[in-house]
Order: structure tokens, then sequence, then C-alpha cells
């Protein structure tokens, strides 16, 4: 008698279902890259954030490919430096704003009734104001800091995650395990981290991924505005320096050029990555994606003449 094949559990299958996706691979490609440059690049370069080391605005050459900034230091140490504190406030917001929505779309999904109401009505008055100019007011408030950073872009932005893990914890607490958990007299607690968050974990992952992408961008924008700390070095901040310091009027497109590239890259490898994720989590949300020019009727067997 053969043994019986265990099952893939729902990681593999959701990992097996990404690697089938060309632009999944390209997008955590991209990622991985960075993260990698993050976390070994400080030890490739001799030189420090402060050192002056040539002329301001000095060409690229072979000592320094990406050129010097207005202070005579080298571009890449920065663009490296700014890669650790850009990422760190992308990954951080996003998984501050991944926990908020999370926890509000599972408690409105699961109660029900009046808790759904007033969360999603709370959840509504959020995705009206605009975002951006929201920052920039708590931003100004807070003052500039690499936490208040995270703080601010996290918990203005977990709206389309609640609305989102909402709608699959109102799908799945109609399935007959759920019933027959509550039927047997499992408590609240029981169902809703036995049999809600267990399923709704691909769709928290692909959530976070896409969340990174917009969290970044925000960081930029708001550095870009003076509103980031001044200690750090980031990808906004380097731009916004670029800006400030005459760097286009110089001609010294390497000041201002490498930072916005990164800043387009990660934005791009977030969201192949996180829609990729989220098709594979939900493949509902995979058919809005048919087009009339890749969705064909085969012809039955006996229509064929």
């Amino acid at each position: 008698m053969a043994a019986p094949t265990s099952q893939p559990t729902r990681p593999r299958r959701l990992l097996a279902s990404v690697r089938r996706r060309p632009a999944a691979v390209a997008g955590a490609t991209i990622l991985a890259t960075f993260v990698i440059l993050a976390l070994v690049g400080p030890l490739l370069t001799p030189y420090g954030v402060h050192q002056r080391v040539g002329e301001v605005y000095a060409h690229p050459s072979a000592a320094h490919p990406l050129g010097l900034d207005d202070a005579g230091v080298d571009m890449l140490t920065l663009l490296i430096a700014g890669t650790r504190v850009s990422l760190f406030v992308g990954f951080a917001a996003s998984v501050v704003s991944v926990i908020v929505g999370g926890s509000i779309g599972v408690l409105a999904g699961y109660a029900g009734g009046w808790v759904d109401g007033a969360l999603m009505r709370l959840t509504d008055y959020m995705i009206v104001v605009p975002a951006l100019p929201l920052m920039i007011v708590v931003a100004t408030v807070w003052g500039p800091s690499v936490v208040h950073m995270v703080l601010v872009i996290g918990l203005l932005m977990w709206t389309s995650t609640a609305r989102l893990l909402r709608a699959q914890v109102l799908s799945l607490r109609e399935r007959a395990s759920v019933r027959r958990a509550r039927a047997i007299g499992c408590g609240h607690w029981r169902i809703a981290f036995r049999h809600i968050v267990p399923e709704v974990y691909g769709l928290l992952g692909a959530t976070t991924v896409l969340t990174v992408s917009v969290a970044i961008f925000y960081e930029a924008a708001l550095s870009f505005l003076g509103l980031g700390d001044p200690g750090t070095v980031s990808w906004g901040r380097l731009i916004e320096m670029a800006f400030e310091r005459t760097a286009i009027s110089s001609g010294a497109w390497w000041a201002i050029v490498p930072p916005g590239v990164c800043v387009a890259l990660v934005v791009l490898g977030s969201s192949l990555l996180g829609n990729a994720l989220q098709d594979a989590a939900n493949p509902r949300a995979a058919i809005a994606h048919v087009s009339p020019r890749t969705f064909r009727v085969r012809a039955e067997r006996g229509d064929r003449r």
C-alpha cells in the first residue's frame, strides 16, 4: 500500500505560485539587491559620510564612480548610507501600517454589527483626508526625526489594509470550519487566531510589500520638503540637498539622479512583488487582469467540424 503523500503547506504553495511569475522574481531580485547593499555596503566604501575627498561637484571617475557632492563627499558612500535609512523607514512604516490596518480589518470583519460600522466609518474618514498634506502637518508638529517619520507614515496609510482584510474576513467567517468551531463552543479568540488570521497571512505579506513602496515614496517626499531628520542621510535628503545647493544649475546630475533612480527601482520592485503575492494569495483578484486579448473560449469536441 502506497504511503500517502503529504500536502504542501500554504506558505509553500504561495512561494511556488510566486516563483512561476517573472514579475515577482524581478521584484524580489531588486529588493534583495538593495537589502544586501544596505547590509554590506558600508564595508565596501573606504570613505565616511562627512569626509571630504575632493573638489566640489567633481565628475565621476574610477575612484568615485558617482562623483562628489557640493561638500566634496563621495556620492556612492552617501547613496549607500541613504539606502539603509530609506529602507528602514519604508519597512518599519509598512509594519506599523499593517499592524494597525490588519487589526482594524480583522476586528471589523469578524465582529460585525456596530463595531464594523464604527471602524469602517473611521476608515472612510481617513481615506477622504489627503495623506501627504496631513503627513506634512503632523511631521511639522512632531519635529524632524526618523522615529517620528516612521510613525507619521505608518499611522496614516493603514486604510487600504483595513478594508482589504475586512472583506477577506467577512468571507472567512461564513466558512463551514468557522461555523463548526462556533457551534462546539470555541471562544472568539480561538476562532480568530486559529481559523481566521492564518488564512490572511498571504494577504498581509502582500500588503506589507506593497506598502513598502508607498512608505519609501512618502519618506522621500517628506525629506525633500525638509521634514526629515537633518542628522541622517536618506535618498530624499540627498535629493533635497542637491536642489538646495544648485546641483542642477551646476550640471552635477550625479548628485540628484542616482537617489531618484534608487527610489524608482525600490517602488517598482515592491509593486511587482506585492502584486504577485496578492494575486497568489487571492486568486479571485487575478480575474480582474483578464482582458479580451488574453481570454479565449475553447470549443467543445463535439462542436468541432
